[in-house]
């Protein structure tokens, strides 16, 4: 009777086993099986990479039954054209062969192929987005933003090497804080450069020529045109207005002519950096992430160089905020995927992007150079009138 009793329980466990397994698997499968919602977004650059990680891609799908179609789009022409496929050769045929013979189509007409949201590569661009279009200047008609935010955070900071660096600490320009490097006297080094300093007048005899920061265009680079806006707002005590920015803008005019020859690329400035070493590049502008970017995706090269470089952080400096605008309730879903903190971990730790409005808070200690925890010394995003204002004048 023992044994028949001790068989029975046996049984039952067995077919428990069994029965769990069966049904995990069944919802593995039934997971697995799961139609993909197919959300489409027009997007602009600097985050290619990030957006194309399998990981990011698998996690998108696996977690969020989201198949992600980020379309590549200008900051500028999704203000211009209407932010539907076909206005840069997709979606339905017929329509695009009516585009290219001049016909005209909107984001309300039912037969294109519209977007789910805009990713922009710059604040401006997002902020002016959820504004009514301006007829006057042409502007196309809009999707209606229901939600969204910052998404992807990088802050402008300046790269030099070990020994300018320290002729600029012997100035009183930069300050060491717990191995990070901060210009805490940046009105001092903008007049060093509007007065025409050599680098041999602080020190630095081997190289030749004036003081000087390489950017990249800011008439034709968003990069370029982030960059003016932060010295815009230091030279104007951190508030711009309508009152002193007239004043600052010929500072600005001297400073964009002395700068000379600009890439119009960062990835070309940033190689051009790496490259030709000090003698070619003291100091140029550029995001943080792309030596984080750097570190990680060509170890063997940023061992060869990391004692030697150094990155500076602007006192203030201005966020790079790749921002999100949702038009349907599937961008949405695509929207809160970002929050997943996977995601966020590769977004930082293998392409340099900070997440959320503050930028978050990193283990930065294993990238192996100066890298704070946190950036807490910002300054806002500039409008998009202040800016036109600005290239405008430079142009």
């Amino acid at each position: 009777m023992k044994n028949k009793n001790l068989f029975i329980g046996i049984g039952i466990f067995i077919v428990l086993i069994i029965s769990i397994v069966v049904i995990k698997n069944i919802g593995v499968k039934s997971n697995a099986n799961k139609k993909l919602d197919t959300v489409f977004v027009a997007t602009g650059g600097g985050k290619e990479d990030f957006l194309s990680d399998e990981k990011v891609i698998e996690i998108i799908n696996k977690k969020y039954h989201i198949n992600p179609v980020f379309d590549t789009w200008s900051n500028g022409k999704t203000i211009q054209k209407p932010l539907i496929r076909e206005s840069i050769g997709l979606g339905n045929s017929s329509i695009v062969n009516d585009i290219t013979n001049g016909k005209e189509y909107s984001v309300f007409n039912d037969n294109v192929s519209k977007y789910d949201a805009l990713f922009t590569s710059d604040q401006r661009f997002y902020d002016y987005y959820k504004l009514s279009p301006n007829k006057e200047l042409n502007e196309a008609d809009r999707y209606t933003v229901t939600s969204g935010g910052l998404t992807l955070n990088t802050p402008i900071v300046i790269y030099s090497w070990a020994s300018v660096v320290d002729a600029l600490i012997n100035e009183n320009i930069v300050t060491e804080t717990d191995g990070v490097y901060y210009i805490t006297d940046m009105n001092k080094l903008i007049n060093y450069i509007l007065e025409g300093k050599k680098w041999s007048d602080i020190g630095l005899e081997n190289l030749y020529g004036t003081i000087n920061i390489a950017s990249t265009d800011p008439v034709s680079s968003s990069p370029g045109a982030t960059y003016y806006g932060l010295l815009l707002s230091i030279l104007s005590g951190g508030q711009v207005t309508d009152e002193n920015i007239d004043a600052n803008l010929p500072k600005l005019k001297e400073f964009y002519t002395k700068s000379g020859y600009m890439n119009n690329t960062p990835a070309d400035l940033f190689e051009r950096y790496l490259k030709t070493g000090m003698g070619g590049e003291p100091m140029i502008v550029d995001y943080e992430k792309s030596m984080i970017d750097f570190a990680n995706s060509s170890p063997d090269a940023f061992n060869q160089v990391k004692d030697d470089i150094r990155v500076l952080y602007p006192t203030p400096t201005i966020w790079n905020s790749h921002c999100f605008a949702v038009f349907t309730d599937n961008g949405n879903k695509l929207y809160k995927a970002f929050d997943d903190k996977e995601i966020q971990e590769i977004a930082f730790n293998k392409y340099g992007f900070r997440t959320g409005i503050t930028g978050g808070n990193y283990d930065v200690k294993k990238i192996g150079i100066g890298i704070p925890k946190s950036i807490n010394s910002t300054v806002s995003s500039l409008k998009m009138d202040t800016y036109n204002k600005l290239i405008d004048y430079l142009k």
